[in-house]
């Protein structure tokens, strides 16, 4: 159980007039914490529907009763704390957590929404009543101090929890991902479902990110969310850096629910396929990753998500990067014999033309240069190509040539100066 933080030690001095209406309240203060969860934590946006909503209001009432009562005290309560059934309480419900399958983190965003809403409230009152500022300066320390000490005690009971039958659990919940992104067949990843006692959904989309921001991701993604650090595909200096996450329903809403989630994070997000093809989703946020994100592992630059919907077009003129090389070679000849800062340049024009369909002003603010200068440039391309440059089949050779252009490489960091140098 949780250390007993000193704070809660000492009384707090409320008038009989404070504690009165504060109890008065603990109800709707209860529904509104509990709505607060709902509303901002997605694991528990079902499950608390319905009775087990009815019972998450009454644990909350009973210990923020609890907490009344330990606030108000005069002096110690002997052998049986006043916080003591709120800390069974709250030992419980961490264990009653992990066997649903629910996270520690989503259980921890709880409390600290919780907590939040709780002294809304309570100060609320508490200004209508006239309690000074020193004493609410003493009574906000007291809630704080109050809830970390219930979290501790749900923390330490979901530990419990998971080192006997959540352990189980956890261990099919990795064969059912090995199964999903290891190319299993459909009866054997039906059956690791089954074991894992994890009902799937209509779809999937894999992340993948660093594993350093996986616990961040969990606590704000559907609560089905699958997670694995082992990432077939990858050299084994990569396993150690990289996570990916199935979730579940990442498409519609529930994609822009996703996204928001990930926002922040250096997250590559896979299209939502079939739950039981998500494979494929898995492989092109790899892809995606290594493609766009500007390193081996797809290091990318901080907080910036790549969503694979949003770079289809990348992803399908590189699926083949020998084709791709050949058709360039192939599309690009006529500046074989250009020298190359020119020939640079004509492949920039080039690619602004036939992607803005000619219209030389905004190619020219697209380049950055004057719309005179797009007329030279373009003279010379018709130089090079001739008539060419109508025949649809070569428009359509240079479009998919041209359509995509890896992102320029970082920055080489600066060297510092030696003591010689100076």
């Amino acid at each position: 159980m949780a250390v007993v933080p000193a704070v809660l030690d000492e009384p707090l001095r409320l008038g009989p007039d404070t504690v009165e209406r504060l109890r008065a309240r603990l109800p709707r203060l209860a529904e509104l914490t509990v709505r607060a969860i709902i509303d901002q934590v997605p694991a528990y946006t079902d499950a608390l529907a319905g009775p087990i909503g009815a019972n998450m209001r009454g644990a909350v009432e009973l210990a923020l009763g609890g907490f009344l009562t330990l606030a108000v005290r005069s002096s110690g309560g002997g052998v049986r704390s006043p916080r003591t059934p709120a800390l069974d309480g709250a030992y419980a419900l961490g264990r009653g957590e992990a066997r649903a399958g629910r996270s520690m983190e989503a259980l921890l965003a709880a409390y600290r929404i919780g907590a939040r809403e709780s002294w809304r409230q309570f100060s609320r009152t508490a200004v209508e009543t006239g309690v000074g500022a020193d004493t609410m300066a003493r009574f906000a320390e007291l809630v704080f101090a109050y809830i970390d000490e219930l979290s501790a005690a749900s923390a330490a009971g979901h530990a419990d929890e998971l080192a006997t039958t959540g352990r189980v659990r956890e261990w099919y919940l990795t064969r059912l991902v090995t199964a999903l992104l290891g190319g299993a067949s459909e009866q054997r990843v039906v059956d690791a479902a089954e074991r894992a006692d994890w009902r799937p959904p209509t779809s999937l989309a894999a992340v993948v990110l660093p594993t350093r921001q996986a616990a961040r991701a969990l606590t704000t993604l559907d609560d089905r969310t699958l997670r694995t650090d082992e990432l077939p595909g990858l050299p084994p200096e990569e396993h150690s850096e990289l996570t990916v996450l199935l979730v579940p329903d990442a498409e519609g809403p529930g994609r822009v629910a996703a996204a928001a989630a990930l926002r922040g994070l250096d997250a590559c997000l896979g299209p939502a396929t079939p739950w039981l093809q998500v494979r494929t989703s898995y492989r092109r946020a790899l892809r995606a990753r290594r493609l766009l994100g500007g390193g081996p592992a797809g290091a990318q630059p901080g907080g910036q998500l790549i969503d694979t919907e949003e770079h289809l077009v990348a992803l399908a003129v590189t699926a083949d990067p020998e084709v791709l090389e050949d058709l360039r070679r192939r599309a690009l000849a006529p500046l074989a014999d250009v020298r190359s800062g020119t020939a640079e340049r004509l492949v920039e024009t080039l690619r602004a033309w036939l992607l803005l369909r000619g219209r030389r002003e905004e190619v020219a603010a697209a380049l950055h240069v004057h719309p005179q200068t797009v007329r030279y440039r373009v003279g010379q391309l018709r130089e090079l190509w001739g008539d060419r440059l109508d025949d649809p089949q070569v428009v359509a050779e240079l479009t998919v040539a041209l359509a995509w252009e890896p992102p320029a490489p970082p920055p080489p960091s600066p060297t510092p100066r030696s003591s010689a140098t100076r």
